[in-house]
């Protein structure tokens, strides 16, 4: 006799077995995906530990005396950085030297700041760089006297005044002399002079020459020392030897009538050497800031005068100080993408989330396809395990006894309870069906044995 079917019996096992079906495992899933979670936290992490954090909003610059151009030229960096959210403290102090020994120093809060060129000889830089050269700095040496001089060694015995302590400008003045056999302690008298004073001591007839450049030179000074009767600016004859033997130096051509066309000042043609003032930052300056100084430093120094042309400056002159990576990169190819479109503060927001998130979608892309397949494996593991002990069972039914068959019977009933309880996706129904039917099999051969 047939056992009429109970239809809502038949429903609800269609619901259970839909359930199952549908049902995800999420174990699988878990250990499917975790390899290639792990693999995003690393990169994640890597990301961090490598990109630089936001960008501080204060830098310090160390320029000069108050109202020197090094400080002056450091107010108009000031201002412009202002416009990006960027606040610039500026550090006075007694030079280029002196500015070289604080960006020396770990512990002196210094960012970047102008450094002439010449004074790092004795100084270690390994840990400074550069953000290119911002301006000439010629060197002036004004005599006194009917004779015309065009070499330093003829300076030799005579009083000359060099700068003062702490200067760029002394620094240079040494080591131009010494190479020319005028050392400290020798017969010339070597003066720390600088500027107005020196200007004032060489018309007054107290000292013979003076050594002036930087803040020394200033446009007054320069004139009134070019109008002076008996006063002369030295013509370098050797200023290419000059630009071979230091590297850090340059020739320039002064044209005459430069100063003055109508009094043709100078009557001739000069030949100066020239260091250049460079913008020097510690290596750690985050990139962002040496794109936006070297943006300033366009628009302070891009502009032709008579010592220059326009854009020549800034420039990536190496000399004394390697170039920094960043300043490489921005003088061949600019500032980035979002930089010139964005605001600088969400620039740099974009910028870092993109380098956070770009190894993420790197891993992704193939993890959202490595990940259904390790799911597939895992699904399809679980259905050959259930086929390994279910072949070990019909093993053992060949040679059963009859009071083995009962024993046999139980353990198939646990294999196919244990089988419908399998979360089973759709796309495996096939498979979990016929492993249904071969435990149909089983049993059949079970009970024909019987």
């Amino acid at each position: 006799m047939v056992t009429p079917i109970n239809p809502s019996e038949l429903k609800q096992s269609a619901i259970n077995i839909k359930t199952r079906f549908v049902a995800i495992s999420w174990r699988d899933l878990a250990i499917s995906f975790g390899p290639i979670a792990l693999l995003a936290v690393v990169a994640i992490w890597l990301a961090i530990w490598f990109i630089h954090p936001a960008p501080p909003n204060t830098i310090t610059m160390v320029t000069g005396p108050e109202h020197s151009n090094f400080w002056n030229t450091a107010e108009k960096y000031q201002k412009i950085l202002a416009h990006n959210g960027i606040k610039l403290k500026i550090v006075t102090s007694e030079g280029s030297l002196d500015n070289l020994k604080k960006l020396n120093d770990p512990h002196s809060g210094i960012d970047v700041g102008f450094v002439q060129g010449g004074v790092a000889a004795e100084l270690p830089i390994d840990h400074l760089v550069s953000l290119g050269s911002v301006s000439y700095v010629p060197v002036s040496v004004f005599y006194r006297g009917r004779e015309m001089l065009n070499r330093l060694s003829e300076l030799n015995g005579k009083r000359v005044s060099i700068g003062v302590p702490g200067s760029g400008s002394r620094v240079l003045a040494l080591t131009l002399l010494k190479a020319n056999g005028i050392e400290v302690g020798g017969k010339t008298e070597l003066l720390d002079m600088a500027g107005d004073e020196a200007a004032q001591a060489l018309t007054d007839g107290k000292i013979d020459a003076a050594f002036l450049m930087g803040d020394s030179a200033s446009p007054p000074t320069m004139g009134k020392l070019l109008r002076t009767p008996g006063i002369h600016l030295l013509d370098f004859s050797q200023a290419a030897a000059y630009a071979r033997r230091f590297s850090y130096l340059n020739q320039l051509n002064i044209p005459k009538g430069v100063f003055d066309l109508g009094k043709n000042i100078p009557s001739r043609d000069i030949r100066l050497i020239a260091p250049t003032a460079e913008l020097i930052a510690r290596e750690d300056l985050h990139p962002a800031l040496s794109d936006l100084l070297i943006e300033a430093a366009k628009e302070v120094h891009s502009d032709a005068n008579v010592l220059q042309r326009a854009g020549e400056f800034p420039a990536p002159l190496a000399h004394e100080f390697r170039i920094s990576d960043d300043a490489t990169r921005y003088y061949k190819s600019g500032k980035g993408f979002f930089y010139r479109t964005l605001p600088f503060w969400l620039a740099s927001l974009v910028d870092r989330t993109l380098v956070v998130l770009l190894p993420i979608i790197l891993l992704l892309i193939p993890g959202f396809k490595l990940v259904p397949m390790l799911y597939g494996w895992r699904i399809k593991s679980r259905i050959y395990r259930w086929y390994g002990i279910l072949i070990a069972l019909e093993r053992a039914a060949i040679t059963h006894t009859e009071e083995e068959q009962e024993q046999l019977l139980k353990r198939l009933d646990h294999i196919e309870e244990a089988v419908n309880r399998m979360k089973m996706p759709l796309a495996f129904a096939d498979q979990f069906y016929v492993l249904r039917e071969h435990i149909g099999f089983v049993r059949s051969r079970l009970l024909n044995r019987s």
